[in-house]
């Protein structure tokens, strides 16, 4: 195949890790138990495990983030109860209704700051009357990083997850980005889930192939998750390739290589593009996303050559995504388009 077009619309679009590959390629190798009942497998669990800083907790290798999000979901709440989450959660804007339709969980949306929950934002929706004409609060969903490519820090996390607690309610964190969370903060996997309860840990945006874990650290969440993964329609057959993915990520921390480069190429191209007129960086890229206000005319312009979403139509908003195999001459490339197609307009 040839190189083909580049493009900045999702870390999604990006090619798999040759790392992740191999592993899967060095999985190929014999028989083994299917559903997760091999060694391999049953050791990666173990791994991922104790990245995210309890080697007893319960690791569920899935195929995407939405079904780690539903299970997540149907494994801590009970019918009655609601999940909280932001305004610009993943899990209300862009599952099609799949905590609704398929776990039976209705949200409980709550304004947003910089895309992040507050605990000031979340203590209504705890309140709520505890009898039977309300959903009772069960759950606060963090996104991390957020979708408009913030951090919540980490006495952010603490706060909000102890708000939570105190209310009886559990927390789950949506890492669809966790790895790109935690090269931007300098910390650990462990750190920027501590205070969770259970875990959409994300790989496919980090250079796998396609899979995520969602990771129980609460033990109380474990009864009934072999049967609810399968039941959500998670539950892989060849369970050893999904792991080899993880495998592959966690050696030598491949992970955190893969997103500090993606982060680092985020604020590359902010740099590049910062005082060129017709050209507004909305917010200060923190990890591998990039928002700027050009030109509808601009933006068509740059569309025929390099694939990216509008982020907001009313505005003039677009997002730019960074990825593992973002290389430098992709941000000069890029920048120089946009400074061509924003001086036509």
């Amino acid at each position: 195949m040839s190189r083909g077009r580049r493009g900045f619309a999702s870390d999604n679009a990006a090619t798999v890790h040759p790392a992740v590959l191999e592993a899967i390629a060095g999985a190929n190798v014999g028989h083994a138990f299917g559903y997760g009942h091999d060694e391999y497998s049953a050791a990666v669990e173990g791994r991922v495990a104790a990245a995210l800083g309890d080697p007893q907790a319960g690791v569920y290798f899935v195929f995407n983030g939405t079904g780690a999000n539903v299970l997540s979901l149907r494994a801590a709440l009970a019918p009655w109860q609601g999940a909280i989450v932001s305004e610009h959660a993943h899990l209300h804007t862009d599952e099609v209704g799949a905590p609704e339709a398929v776990a039976g969980s209705k949200l409980l949306v709550a304004p947003a700051v910089d895309g992040k929950l507050t605990v000031d934002a979340i203590q209504p929706l705890l309140a709520r009357p505890a009898d039977e004409h309300f959903v009772r609060p069960g759950l606060v969903s963090l996104t991390q990083s957020t979708e408009l490519g913030t951090l919540y820090s980490l006495q952010e996390l603490e706060a909000i997850s102890e708000a939570a607690h105190a209310a009886g309610a559990l927390v789950h964190i949506d890492g669809a980005r966790l790895a790109n969370a935690a090269a931007a903060l300098g910390v650990g996997l462990a750190d920027v889930v501590r205070g969770a309860d259970i875990v959409s840990f994300g790989a496919t945006k980090n250079g796998a192939l396609g899979c995520e874990a969602v990771v129980v650290l609460n033990p109380r969440l474990r009864e009934g998750m072999l049967h609810l993964r399968k039941q959500t329609l998670q539950l892989a057959s060849k369970m050893r390739f999904l792991a080899a993915q993880f495998d592959a990520l966690l050696h030598d921390d491949l992970w955190r290589t893969n997103a500090a480069h993606a982060n680092a190429m985020a604020a590359r191209l902010a740099q590049a593009l910062r005082g060129i007129e017709g050209v507004r960086i909305t917010r200060e890229p923190s990890v591998n996303a990039v928002f700027a206000v050009i030109s509808a005319q601009a933006r068509e312009r740059l569309l025929e050559r390099f694939d990216f979403y509008a982020w907001d139509e009313a505005t003039g908003e677009v997002r730019w995504m960074c990825a593992w195999d973002t290389t430098e001459a992709d941000i000069e490339e890029f920048a120089t388009a946009v400074r061509e197609a924003v001086a036509v307009a």
